[in-house]
């Protein structure tokens, strides 16, 4: 009688925690979608009307940086062409991680949860501004799981955005320990795995971005990819005297939702 108590105890504690977990996942969205709790984070996604979307697995877009602030209103633009095309758009709020493990594994909990809905295995990822560490680090921890990368002026190295002693608490590092381990944990330093994979980059970037310099990050995934021999699969478009803004071409960009949404559908194929 006891362990059945106990049993029964345990089972009632698990449901109100799971519970619990589901209330506190709110977030407002710009886009109509679901917001749900993957390992006590906040995660949502875009759904697409049912009769938008193919049969078989469906596609889907990762997104970084999911944060309380996005996406934002900025996007809405893309997000509905997104989803009007049947494909989802879904992200994790993991806080700061900037590209770290703990934020690759929290993706990767959203991962598992997608597929488990029924969506597909190789999901395109659409990472803008910081959310470059997060597209990058996942393009190189799980190549085989990403159909595709877009990025709107994206970082690629914490060095330049948001610097080593902001990075550092989110890989549980001091910053001279992250400094002397950029080589293994700075995704501009390990960008040839993705390379040497295939995985294909569609990048719109401002050369006049002081905040994410354009040559220490994009151009830089552009001339890595051209070390590998792998430079067709990088499209850089440069806007001419953009900087780190709201400019409408960066949030309507035809020629990106295009290679997303191509792309997030050959990874449901």
């Amino acid at each position: 009688m006891r362990h059945t108590i106990t049993t029964v105890t345990l089972l009632l504690a698990s449901c109100c925690a799971a519970l619990a977990g589901a209330a506190e996942a709110t977030k407002t969205l710009v886009v109509p979608g679901e917001v749900f709790a993957v390992d006590g984070k906040t995660a949502f996604v875009f759904t697409p009307a049912a009769a938008d979307v193919p049969s078989g697995p469906k596609p889907w877009i990762l997104y970084g940086p999911t944060l309380p602030a996005y996406p934002d209103e900025a996007e809405k633009w893309m997000h509905e062409r997104f989803t009007a095309a049947g494909v989802a758009v879904a992200g994790i709020d993991t806080g700061e991680s900037y590209g770290s493990p703990a934020g690759v594994t929290a993706m990767e909990a959203l991962h598992a949860e997608m597929v488990r809905r029924g969506y597909a295995t190789k999901p395109a990822f659409l990472g803008r501004s910081r959310g470059g560490l997060w597209a990058s680090s996942w393009a190189i921890a799980h190549p085989e799981l990403t159909a595709g990368v877009g990025g709107i002026y994206p970082v690629y190295d914490w060095r330049t955005y948001p610097g080593i002693d902001a990075a550092a608490p989110a890989y549980g590092l001091s910053p001279e320990d992250l400094a002397a381990r950029a080589s293994e944990l700075c995704p501009i330093e390990r960008i040839d795995v993705a390379a040497k994979a295939g995985v294909p980059f569609w990048i719109i970037h401002g050369d006049g971005d002081r905040k994410v310099p354009l040559e220490p990050n994009s151009a830089r995934l552009k001339s890595r990819y051209d070390a590998a021999g792998r430079g067709h699969l990088v499209t850089l478009v440069v806007a001419k005297g953009q900087g780190h803004s709201m400019w409408e071409g960066f949030f309507r960009c035809q020629e990106l939702v295009d290679f997303l949404i191509e792309r997030a559908r050959a990874g449901a194929e």
